[in-house]
């Protein structure tokens, strides 16, 4: 019998027959939809019973980190999970994500039902399913960033001043280059790290201690993309005939890619945990982090430092005495965000913001302050400008992601001075360090780091001339310049000129973690020097002298910014602020050349 062959529209006209005849459909029944899959964290109850042995768990140099941080050998957050607690988890969803000690908690991956159980386990104390958003594209995928081996007089100029800016030459002289630290870089690869001549003597003397790609679970992190070689690169990188890109080429390495180059994602806030509990056990000293989360998972007033787990994963690292550095963001010019990410938001995170070059003022794509909960960030600016390595040679790009190293840097140098401070205190004195301080605003933070305030403290603590009068008269407070400080070189200000003008620049870079090139310098008189052909003598350093601005702001009684300011002065009569805008208790704070001076309102 000749075979007769039915479709699958044939049976559905069968199949209805039989219902209009009361019969049995002859087709199956459908399968049912699969059930969601969704991410959760589950806390567990607690530790009891768990047996741990720092000395066998942390590295030595981890142990000789927290002696000298008068830490204990360990607490109840070094400990690790219950394995029993584990094993339940693991029997009961779909994946396991991540384990994290210092939270006693689990990621997973688990549908609705699953976590129904989960909730009934002995061990858990609650189960929190991760917010739900769209996964949005955080950059557009391309070719790896590549350089050039030409360096021309202005890149070697930029490469100079990016360190000099901050003292570098002074740590130099004192023999200070991050010997004895330990830093962790997160970013999303070091594509061209290995082989670049920019490492040649990290390598050549086994400075990357320890590698691990927490993305693809792997120890090769030379994968993913250029941004973690050229953030690398700010701290230890060398042009080929020396010159220092950053300020701690001496210093021991942690390399970890916790970020995917085209999506941001909740398992980049798992990974950036991982690898600081990673870095924690390696004896890590300082961690920099170039990466930021925003508007793709969070709402600006969650920037308080509490809410995402990235911030309080960060907070975690400096209770263990770890200094956590992080780049403000790059979203200054975007009206929808503007302020800081996170978790450059936590409280005890240095938050470093973009300095331009060129003006020494806050360049324009560099992220605002203050946090959601009104607290100072940035908290101390470098260079946004830079030149780095990159795959082929040298770059010169632009970003916080870049300004943040430089900051690392200089921590490095200041801990290795003084090797008794706590993570806190060296907090502290990073700030206290800075050009503006005790002014603050939230484009500058305290200002521009100086290695005098650690190496010559009595240069920089001495008490210099007051700067400033306030004047009230009858509707304003006028703010003149004393006669005495209105001598700058090549002319003495005249009490009133034309015009007290604002200052200010406009660029735009794309989010941090995604910087491009930066646009080039005018090229006047440059002479082109390449990797092979090495300067035999160095131009002269462009002086490092930031301009005669003056800074100013109003606060409330609380200390909380209503306004702030930054003018190029021209005359002496600099600044007439009416009376009616000051509230009682209002304070007004000024810094010309290096002082502040302040006046309150009754």
């Amino acid at each position: 019998m000749k075979g007769i062959r039915w479709s699958a529209a044939r049976w559905g006209q069968v199949a209805a027959c039989c219902l209009l005849l009361g019969g049995p459909a002859l087709q199956a029944a459908p399968t049912p939809p699969a059930a969601p899959v969704a991410r959760y964290w589950v806390r567990l109850r607690h530790k009891a019973g768990v047996r741990f042995d720092p000395a066998t768990y942390f590295s030595p140099a981890a142990q000789a980190r927290r002696r000298r941080q008068r830490l204990p050998a360990a607490d109840s957050t070094d400990f690790p999970v219950r394995a029993d607690f584990l094993r339940q988890i693991r029997a009961t969803v779909d994946s396991v994500t991540l384990v994290s000690r210092w939270f006693n908690a689990v990621a997973c991956h688990a549908t609705p039902a699953q976590v129904a159980h989960l909730r009934q386990l002995p061990g858990v104390a609650s189960v929190e399913q991760w917010e739900r958003r769209p996964g949005l594209a955080a950059g557009q995928p391309g070719t790896a960033e590549r350089g050039t081996p030409t360096i021309s007089a202005d890149d070697r100029q930029l490469a100079r001043r990016q360190t000099a800016s901050l003292g570098g030459p002074l740590f130099q002289q004192a023999g200070l280059a991050g010997q004895g630290l330990r830093i962790a870089i997160f970013d999303v690869g070091f594509v061209g790290a290995v082989r670049h001549p920019a490492f040649e003597q990290v390598h050549r003397e086994k400075r990357v201690v320890a590698t691990y790609d927490f993305v693809r679970r792997s120890p090769n992190v030379f994968v993913g993309g250029t941004h973690g070689t050229e953030v690398f690169s700010c701290i230890a990188g060398r042009l080929p005939d020396g010159t220092p890109l950053g300020l701690a080429p001496q210093a021991e390495f942690l390399l970890a890619r916790t970020e995917r180059l085209t999506r941001e994602i909740y398992a980049e806030e798992e990974a950036w945990l991982a690898a600081a509990e990673w870095a924690d056990r390696n004896g890590a000293d300082i961690i920099n982090s170039s990466l930021g989360y925003t508007d793709r998972r969070y709402f600006p007033e969650q920037m308080n430092g509490h809410t995402s787990l990235v911030s309080r994963a960060a907070e975690m690292a400096v209770r263990k005495g770890i200094l956590v550095i992080n780049a403000a963001g790059n979203d200054g010019e975007d009206p929808d965000w503007h302020t800081i990410g996170t978790p450059a938001d936590a409280d005890s995170v240095l938050t470093v913001g973009g300095l331009d070059p060129d003006t020494y003022l806050h360049i324009d794509f560099s992220s605002y302050g203050p946090s959601a909960d009104q607290r100072l960030k940035p908290n101390v600016i470098a260079f946004g400008t830079v030149l780095a390595a990159a795959p082929g040679g040298y770059v010169r790009t632009q970003g916080t992601s870049f300004s943040s190293p430089l900051l690392v840097g200089f921590a490095a140098c200041a801990w290795q001075h003084n090797r008794s401070l706590t993570v806190m205190q060296l907090f502290k004195q990073l700030q206290a360090s800075a050009d503006l301080y005790p002014y603050f605003d939230y484009a500058h933070g305290y200002g521009l780091p100086r290695a005098s305030a650690f190496l010559d403290p009595k240069s920089t603590a001495g008490a210099a001339p007051p700067t400033v009068d306030f004047i009230r008269q009858d509707t304003v407070l006028a703010v003149l310049i004393r006669s005495e400080a209105a001598v700058i070189p090549a002319q003495v200000l005249p009490l009133y000129s034309d015009s007290v003008a604002l200052v200010g620049s406009a660029r735009k870079v794309p989010a941090v973690g995604r910087e491009e090139l930066a646009p080039p310098l005018k090229q006047q008189g440059e002479r082109q020097l390449t990797q092979s052909q090495p300067s035999q003598e160095p131009e002269p350093l462009v002086p490092l002298v930031r301009p005669g601005y003056l800074y100013w702001h109003v606060a409330d009684r609380r200390g909380v910014l209503r306004s702030y300011e930054v003018r190029e002065v021209t005359q002496r009569a600099v600044l007439q602020i009416p009376l009616r805008t000051l509230q009682s208790g209002d304070t007004v704070r000024v810094c010309y050349r290096g002082i502040t001076q302040s006046y309150s309102r009754p």
